[in-house]
């Protein structure tokens, strides 16, 4: 088994559930954003084993920024030897705009 890595969260990422947490509140489904926020850590945790596992990011090209698809959310992260860092989790529909 291949040593695990290290996942962090940016501010914008965490932002980014609050985000979805307080929509589906104003949509009075608050359930619904729980349950997506739920699948979404689960999928992040996957790659404390397998940081490879996401694809590259097509806007930038660059092999250390990748995404896992995981509709209707992208998971955008950056990785590096040993850590893994949350970037952006954005609706799968945006373009990606890092800042």
């Amino acid at each position: 088994m291949a040593p695990q890595v290290k996942i962090t969260f940016a501010r914008a990422a965490l932002k980014d559930l609050e985000d979805v947490l307080e929509y589906y509140r104003e949509q009075k489904v608050p359930n619904v954003g729980e349950k997506l926020v739920a699948e979404v850590i689960k999928d992040i945790e996957l790659l404390a084993e397998q940081p490879e596992m996401g694809r590259m990011v097509p806007e930038f090209e660059l092999d250390y920024l990748r995404e896992l698809i995981r509709p209707p959310f992208r998971i955008v992260y950056r990785r590096d030897k040993g850590k893994v860092r949350i970037v952006r989790i954005w609706r799968s529909e945006r373009l990606l705009l890092i800042r």
